[in-house]
């Protein structure tokens, strides 16, 4: 059954000549028809164009040709723009938008020879933490089709974990891969701040976004990030710094490796069960060599409200740009220039992005932007200084990656806070710029649940290590939802 196999599995098949890119992508095509309805996790299906590729891709290898992502079937979150085809961020203010040039992401996959099968559902403009605030309808989770599949990249996270695709891209601003990663049973990874281009990737707060791969496995998310990563000229942001091998980290032993486990992420609030199976993570660990150390990071505390000013503060500046008159939705006969501007984004947004422009522009405003936003930014710096003194001590940092397994859908809409501190061990990585990684460990009442890890800064190849090794250990991410 191809739609079972890994990317590292498929890329052994295609050089074997087991089967053609061609072959793969109709099977694949086939179950998204079958069992995307139930999910909602594609906004779009190019399924020509991915005919067209895997066409092409079967022809590099009949050449000689052999890259291991040739040929890989993939789908891309739908913020990175996409040449010829609807880049919607999930809102009605871009629902007729067809961006005319490629994202470097999407520019670097396909020059690998990935196969785009569409465009993936996600939190409208990245956020949220359920993917309920798409105007194309909430995504479902594939484990449980009544409950969310997190977000923002809560359809690259239902679509990969459904077998209807092996891997995708997905964006992080503070947890929006690690989150659904953990909620769908799946390896996650954001990288470090400017490790991947984010030139075409539509922004909600450009400190913080940073792409990166969801698949079943860390060696799989290590062939995507291979290709992800690297210097980009055309972002101000990118890092110009030589990508490690990170396909020739994965089996390094774990001996020696220290880790630390933050006093502050057991407290009230974590599900005991997840606390438990972090824990249990740990003795893994610890067999295949590691040592553990509780460490302190003394201003997590302050992570959520300091996120919650800077973001919304960077989003209603990058929104900005969506005003009726460039590109997007436009209203119906405005009667003069402020007419349009009001109507065409108090029609075209939804009400979540609504409330963080607001809140962003309040916090921006004169008389409050000292009070909010640069205290906001000085607390960013406190959070970044503990992880600096943190990795003195350890190597990695390990904890749960969300405080409770998947809820259920409309369960948090009417408490926008409550859904904000689903995030609350992820968003400290965002703020500080460093990596991080959900990888599967556990059940709770058959809802997955995830462990995160968090490196110093460049230090992906750690992580992964760290993850490859741990799931050659254990088998909590070879587990498939039942009915897809």
């Amino acid at each position: 059954m191809m739609h079972r196999l890994t990317l590292a599995q498929i890329a052994r098949g295609l050089a074997a000549k087991d089967f053609s890119a061609v072959e793969l992508s109709e099977a694949l095509l086939a179950r998204i028809g079958q069992f995307d309805p139930q999910l909602n996790s594609f906004i779009t299906v190019t399924a020509d164009q991915a005919r067209a590729q895997a066409q092409a891709a079967d022809a590099r290898r009949a050449a000689g040709e052999n890259g291991a992502l040739l040929g890989a079937p993939i789908a891309h979150k739908d913020l990175f723009c996409t040449q010829g085809v609807r880049t919607s961020c999930a809102s009605k203010i871009l629902d007729n938008f067809v961006s005319p040039y490629d994202a470097t992401v999407v520019e670097k996959l396909a020059a690998a020879g990935c196969v785009s099968l569409g465009k993936l559902n996600m939190d409208e403009f990245a956020m949220g933490s359920a993917n309920e605030s798409s105007h194309y309808g909430p995504v479902r989770n594939p484990w449980n089709t009544e409950c969310v599949p997190g977000g923002s990249s809560g359809g690259s996270a239902a679509a990969v974990a459904a077998r209807l695709i092996p891997a995708a891209t997905g964006s992080d601003t503070g947890g929006s891969i690690r989150q659904p990663a953990a909620l769908t049973n799946l390896t996650g990874i954001k990288p470090t701040y400017g490790r991947v281009s984010r030139w075409g990737m539509i922004a909600y707060a450009s400190s913080l976004d940073q792409g990166g791969p969801l698949a079943r496995t860390a060696e799989d998310c290590a062939l995507l990030l291979g290709a992800m990563a690297g210097f980009d000229p055309k972002d101000s942001t990118c890092v110009d710094q030589p990508v490690d091998d990170y396909l020739a980290a994965l089996n390094r032993p774990l001996n020696g490796l220290r880790i630390g486990l933050p006093r502050e992420y057991f407290g009230a609030g974590l599900d005991p069960r997840l606390s438990d199976a972090v824990m249990a993570c740990v003795e893994v660990l610890k067999k295949l060599g590691a040592t553990v150390r509780e460490i302190g990071l003394p201003n997590m505390q302050h992570a959520i409200p300091a996120y919650y000013v800077i973001a919304p503060a960077e989003a209603s500046s990058n929104l900005s740009r969506f005003d009726g008159v460039r590109f997007g939705y436009r209203c119906e006969s405005p009667v003069n220039l402020e007419d349009l501007y009001k109507r065409s984004r108090g029609e075209g947004f939804g009400a979540e992005v609504k409330r963080r422009i607001m809140v962003g522009t309040y916090a921006l405003s004169a008389g409050y932007y000292d009070a909010y936003y640069l205290k906001a930014q000085k607390i960013r710096r406190l959070i970044r200084s503990d992880f600096i003194g943190a990795f003195q001590e350890v190597d990695v940092i390990l904890g749960p990656t969300t405080p409770n397994p998947a809820w259920k859908l409309g369960e948090k809409s009417s408490d926008p806070i409550a859904a904000y501190l689903e995030d609350i061990y992820t968003i400290t990585a965002n703020l500080a710029g460093i990596p991080g990684l959900s990888m599967p460990a556990g059940f709770v009442d058959g809802l997955p649940v995830g462990v995160q890890l968090l490196a110093p800064y460049f230090q992906e190849g750690r992580l992964l290590n760290v993850a490859h090794q741990y799931q050659q250990a254990t088998d909590w991410h070879q587990r498939a939802p039942e009915g897809f």
